[in-house]
């Protein structure tokens, strides 16, 4: 499973997993929904306590990964598949222009 924090102009808004299913998850952060509940990542996912499942990317953030050339040249450097969405989206979107940052959550197992 690959996770990413999500931020909102530096601010940890959530966090995004692509579940083993395929599936992909959002959740907002507790302390982001009591602190600035008014500041949603898009229109279709409002600040809220439930989590956001879909069987696709959702739009917004395939949004944010190159396309065109750009793409074509993130995808041969860092020898990621096109349709491997969640993989572009971790390695291309930590500096994006907008508000919304992607940044890899590596989590680390005790032995």
């Amino acid at each position: 499973m690959r996770k990413a924090i999500i931020k909102y102009n530096n601010i940890q808004a959530g966090i995004l997993k692509e579940l083993d299913t395929g599936e992909y998850e959002f959740i907002y952060n507790e302390q982001y929904i009591r602190n600035h509940p008014d500041l949603f990542i898009t229109f279709q996912m409002p600040v809220s306590n439930r989590s956001y499942k879909s069987k696709q990317l959702f739009p917004f953030f395939d949004g944010l990964i190159p396309e065109g050339w750009l793409l074509t040249i993130a995808a041969e450097s860092w020898k990621i598949n096109k349709n491997d969405r969640m993989g572009l989206l971790l390695v291309c979107c930590q500096n994006t222009i907008g508000a919304v940052s992607v940044h890899h959550l590596i989590e680390h197992q005790d032995a």
